[in-house]
């Protein structure tokens, strides 16, 4: 009997210890399937913040290619003085990039850097008006075709300044050559932009001591951005229109770049014939009238003070008593089957409640033969009068001022509106 009772306390002694032991199991196995599923956890996280922190590092990598691209020109400036055997310094640079649309084609001036460049070799100083001692404007331009069709693109971007004697353009000697924008756009691939290709490079603008004097005087200067081709060695068939690029060459020339922005695009401001104050100034009119398919709106007016620079003043010898501007813009909407001509349209402005008149000055506009608001689109069309300051001032800006537009002409100068005008009042 009691060995039964033995036997029976030793089986179930077994049999717990049997059941704690599974229990036992179960915990540690449910441990260990916790701490595997927070390892693979931990392990995503990780991969999760690698990826970020790769993400991060090509983007970081992107910006300073970009940056370093657009702006680095130090490669570029060793290399010059060592073809040169002249001595460099950097005097101004800008990485503000501009560009300019045409219609699916676009150029812009990535970054640029005035150098001042002395004591070069006497072989260099042609270009430099024969002189040993100048500086060098080295810029960056990208041309870009966005359409599905190759163009055809002749980078000759020539500059100027207020005062210039010559147009000055890219001078091959002063840098490598491959990479060059006019040698990677030329006659031996004739100029072609294939569909979705863009080209980048660099172009030089030397200036002898005595012309970089009176450009840093100035303080900018202006590049002419030629239209792109639709058809090979045909420059009759322009995609978009002629640009320009403003240039400050120090800080004073930026400041006047920046004050700038605020005045209407009139051949005055893009050329820098002097200085603008304005005056007044109003935006948004929205006043429209129809001429024939075309609808005129009225968009705004400046008034401002001018006061031409020493080149420009020649041509405003009848204005003795002070110069006052009117730039006034319009907006054509052409929803006819011709392009209209900007360079082909005029205007009367009526002053002093109908008394006086005058036409506008198309010569301070800045349109050639080939702006064109095409059927179909629409586009920006100001208009510029030149006003007596004293008569303005006593008499005129206190009354109303009527301008009659018209007719709407085509590039040719044909007709549009069959000789209709419109009239705004303001």
């Amino acid at each position: 009997m009691l060995g039964r009772i033995w036997m029976l306390l030793v089986t179930m002694m077994l049999a717990v210890l049997i059941v704690s032991g599974c229990g036992n199991d179960k915990e540690e196995a449910k441990a260990d399937e916790k701490e595997n599923v927070s390892e693979e956890k931990n392990e995503e996280v990780e991969k999760e913040e690698e990826q970020e922190e790769s993400e991060t590092e090509e983007v970081e990598k992107t910006e300073e290619a970009v940056e370093t691209n657009a702006s680095d020109f130090s490669e570029l400036i060793t290399y010059m003085e060592n073809e040169t055997q002249g001595t460099a310094k950097v005097l101004y640079e800008n990485k503000e990039p501009q560009v300019h649309n045409m219609d699916g084609v676009t150029v812009s001036l990535d970054a640029y850097t005035l150098v001042e460049l002395n004591d070069f070799h006497t072989d260099f100083s042609i270009p430099f008006n024969d002189e040993t001692n100048g500086g060098v404007i080295v810029a960056q331009y990208t041309v870009t075709n966005e359409l599905d069709k190759d163009v055809y693109y002749m980078p000759a971007f020539y500059l100027s300044f207020t005062g210039a004697e010559k147009d000055y353009n890219n001078y091959r000697d002063l840098l490598p050559e491959e990479d060059q924008l006019p040698v990677k756009l030329s006659p031996s691939n004739d100029y072609v932009l294939k569909a979705g290709e863009s080209v980048t490079g660099y172009y030089t603008y030397p200036f002898g001591k005595t012309h970089l004097k009176t450009a840093l005087e100035v303080s900018t200067v202006a590049v002419d951005v030629p239209a792109a081709q639709a058809v090979k060695g045909d420059f009759g068939n322009p995609i978009g229109s002629d640009g320009q690029f403003t240039l400050s060459l120090n800080e004073a020339g930026a400041e006047k770049v920046a004050a700038n922005e605020a005045f209407y695009k009139d051949k005055v401001t893009v050329d820098d014939m002097g200085e603008k104050k304005m005056l007044k100034e109003e935006s948004g009119i929205g006043k429209s009238e129809q001429l024939g398919d075309v609808t005129v709106t009225l968009d705004g007016y400046q008034f401002t003070e001018f006061t031409p620079n020493e080149v420009e003043a020649p041509r405003f010898t009848d204005w003795t008593n002070g110069i006052v501007l009117l730039t006034v813009k319009f907006n054509l909407d052409n929803k006819g089957s011709d392009a209209i001509g900007l360079s082909s349209m005029s205007s009367t402005l009526t002053v002093n409640d109908g008394a006086q008149y005058m036409f506008d000055q198309g010569m301070l506009l800045d349109y050639s033969y080939d702006d064109l608001i095409d059927a179909g689109e629409s586009g920006e069309y100001l208009q510029i009068y030149v006003l007596d300051k004293e008569q303005y001032e006593k008499i005129w800006k206190d009354k109303s001022f009527e301008i009659e537009f018209g007719p709407i002409k085509a590039q040719d100068a044909t007709d549009l509106s069959k000789g209709k005008t419109a009239i705004f009042e303001f």
